[in-house]
């Protein structure tokens, strides 16, 4: 028997479904050989610091720094009680302990997310349970059942992935060190209250720097006026176009007396086209998405998405076999995908209304090995959805067009440039005018992505034209505007280089592919998403801005090192180059550990103030009845209307997404909750049967005979006839 060991039940499902596998137990899948069981990403965590040590339950200044001699790792705790074992993780580390022990078990694969993170998770479960079985490594970018038993075919010893390990612990050992050392003492010297933290990391800081910069950079700005010049011309044959007066190729010009002068001297006079050409330009598709891209272009063009929502739909569509890999820094794709990515395109194309126009070509602008690192970019698989969520659809649709855009042809315009110059010697420049003409659509179709074309009038060098009328415009200078999700993301992808480049230079990819960069592209979602959660900025409309405590932080925080961008580049690019074995994890280590030790004692001496007072809110609960089970108050809470006798160990909750009422196509409601606990049982009107009829019924909500568990019963009014 071989053991397979997977970060989700969908990815172990998936392998199931591509062996043929129908038998399932509780926790795993098994049969043809094969046992394929599963985590819930990290079944395991690290210690806390009163795990180690019972003092470090409560922070004093004086406990700090704390650096463990040997870092361990325990069963992850409850996400709601924080005291508590999460009993489901318990639950399936015991199953996977079971299953590794079974003497029939030859060998264990690990088939846990290919990057550093992946094998983490994978690591950390197999070799905490002390096996001493052969261990295998499954690498894998997509979940087709082609790509699985290809994967199975290809197996690696996962001794060859001990770099892509050592880069995962250094990652998270450092993130540990420095998140609990400095988040604790800086809560300690500039929060008063407790009930929170100021939290401090190394990758949560730099971002907060980032959109600092911009937020003073609009505060500091100051307009400066500046003016243009543009004249109308006719032709003999009495057609017209426009030209903005250029200098030395510049059209603003600071002094508007300057401009008088020529708009003046422009009276009665008539015009020469001296220069015209005629340029037919090229326009390539946008490169294929990497996860960054992906997430700047649907949070830039759909309201209420951010990068963190993308990347859970992107996993989403990943582990239901429609899209490769999504957690990606890569634009191009690996040469060795040639013929399947044929093969993928064949499969989409079929029905499009431009399907004679896509020719599958081998470009190095799409295949190209150099440009890649470690994943390839974001496309779709042969796996063609049958039915996707309206979320999903977005996110798969830009995924799928921008990956025939690359086999459409290239789009091509003519640029036209019509110079024309007055003979006065105040008029030392010369009027230019632009001219755009779409010749072939190409890869545009796709998006139906239009273009303005400006026709301008046929003229030839020598012609001369009148001048009809000139007009002097003022303008002001505009700041620049605030992040959002798609700018920032730009910005910690390249460390802020080319931030306000739109397309990729091969300086860029350089940087991207060399891991220096702010977090990784599977992180920068969560940075964002916990930048808000912990109050440091706010979102308006789609701009991202800094709160008073982000910006106080920001200008207080003594330890400068983790505002700056080139050094949290730097650490970034050591992980990548742990993961090249350039630089080994003890040395890294021993880098964050001192850097942590000195930073501790920097704070310590810093000037004691107060950046951030908790004022602590009782809430008060509205009770919605009696607990069946102990008699305390039944409350709503975020997940669910439980029993607030719940840090003691009852079990009483009705799940907000309760799975037996959302087959019948309904929520649990506080008015359904208050009548279940006052009557024993609840009238619900309009329940959806399986066939899709709609009918009332009556709800029970008992506990089960053999533990403390409830399920639900239901019951037809005598005085109503159901259809189901």
């Amino acid at each position: 028997m071989k053991l397979i060991l997977t970060e989700k039940p969908s990815v172990a499902k998936n392998i199931a479904d591509a062996l043929h596998i129908k038998t399932k137990k509780d926790g795993y899948f098994e049969g043809n050989g094969y046992i394929i069981t599963w985590a819930f990403g990290h079944l395991l965590e690290l210690y806390d610091a009163k795990d180690y040590d019972a003092k470090m339950k409560k922070w004093r200044m004086e406990y700090f720094p704390f650096i463990p001699q040997h870092f361990q790792y325990k069963v992850k705790t409850d996400s709601r009680n924080k005291e508590k074992v999460d009993f489901g993780a318990k639950k399936q580390l015991q199953i996977i302990k079971q299953l590794i022990n079974r003497p029939d078990v030859e060998m264990i694969i690990s088939a846990c997310d290919y990057d550093r993170e992946g094998q983490l998770i994978g690591d950390t479960i197999i070799y905490n349970l002390k096996t001493s079985k052969p261990v295998y490594r499954m690498l894998q970018n997509e979940w087709t059942p082609e790509e699985v038993l290809k994967g199975l075919q290809n197996l690696r010893p996962n001794t060859y992935m001990r770099p892509l390990l050592d880069a995962g612990i250094s990652r998270q050992w450092a993130d540990w060190v420095i998140g609990i050392n400095l988040t604790s003492v800086t809560t300690l010297k500039y929060q008063k209250g407790s009930g929170s933290a100021l939290n401090i990391g190394r990758v949560l800081l730099p971002t907060l720097k980032i959109i600092y910069d911009r937020d003073q950079e609009i505060e500091n700005f100051v307009p400066e006026d500046y003016f243009k010049l543009s004249a109308t011309f006719e032709t003999k044959d009495g057609k017209q176009f426009e030209g903005v007066y250029m200098e030395k190729d510049e059209e603003k010009f600071k002094k508007k007396e300057t401009l008088e002068a020529i708009q003046r001297a422009l009276t009665n006079q008539q015009g020469t086209i001296i220069n015209k050409t005629v340029e037919r330009k090229k326009e390539y598709p946008p490169f294929l998405f990497n996860l960054s891209n992906l997430q700047g272009h649907i949070t830039s063009k759909y309201k209420g998405w951010t990068s963190d929502k993308v990347l859970k739909v992107a996993q989403s569509l990943y582990e239901k076999k429609y899209i490769t890999y999504p957690r990606t820094a890569s634009i191009v794709l690996e040469e060795s995908l040639v013929e399947k990515v044929n093969i993928v395109l064949n499969t989409l194309k079929k029905g499009l209304s431009y399907e004679k126009e896509i020719t599958f070509i081998k470009s190095k602008r799409i295949f190209n090995n150099a440009k890649v690192e470690s994943h390839s970019a974001i496309i779709p698989t042969y796996v063609i959805p049958k039915s996707l969520t309206k979320d999903e659809q977005i996110v798969y649709d830009a995924i799928k067009n921008r990956f025939i855009m690359q086999f459409m042809p290239i789009a091509e315009h003519e640029e036209t440039k019509i110079f024309t110059k007055v003979e006065n010697e105040i008029v030392q420049g010369y009027f230019l005018t632009k001219g755009r003409v779409q010749l072939v659509e190409g890869w545009r179709k796709v998006e139906k992505i239009e273009s303005k074309d400006t026709v301008l009038p046929l003229v030839n060098i020598h012609d001369e034209v009148r001048i009809l009328n000139q007009e002097l415009i003022s303008h002001v200078t505009k700041p620049p505007k605030h992040h959002t999700e798609k700018t920032l993301l730009r910005v910690m992808e390249t460390c802020g280089k080319g931030k306000d480049q739109e397309e990729e230079s091969e300086e860029l990819m350089a940087s991207i592919l060399s891991g220096f960069s702010i977090g990784t592209p599977a992180t920068r979602a969560e940075t964002i998403q916990k930048l808000k959660t912990v109050g440091y900025i706010t979102t308006e409309n789609k701009y991202l801005k800094c709160t008073e405590l982000g910006k106080k932080l920001v200008e207080t925080f003594p330890v400068k090192e983790l505002f700056d961008l080139e050094f949290t580049g730097k650490l970034e690019k050591t992980l990548a180059d742990i993961e090249k074995q350039k630089v080994s994890r003890d040395h890294f280590l021993h880098f964050i550990f001192d850097f942590t030790t000195k930073a501790v004692e920097t704070i310590k001496n810093e000037q004691d103030m107060i950046l951030h007072e908790v004022h602590s809110k009782k809430k008060t609960m509205e009770v919605l009845g009696k607990c069946p089970l102990c008699g305390h108050h039944v409350i709503e809470g975020q997940k669910g209307f439980g029993c607030s006798n719940w840090k003691n160990g009852c079990k009483f909750v009705i799940w907000k997404n309760d799975k037996y009422l959302k087959a019948l196509k309904k929520k649990p409601t506080k008015t359904m909750v208050k009548n279940l606990l006052k009557n024993g049982k609840v009238l619900v009107k309009g329940l959806t049967s399986k066939k899709g009829s709609k009918f009332d019924a009556e709800l029970t909500y008992e506990k089960n005979p053999d533990n403390d568990y409830f399920s639900w019963k239901m019951e037809f009014p005598k005085s109503t006839t159901q259809s189901k």
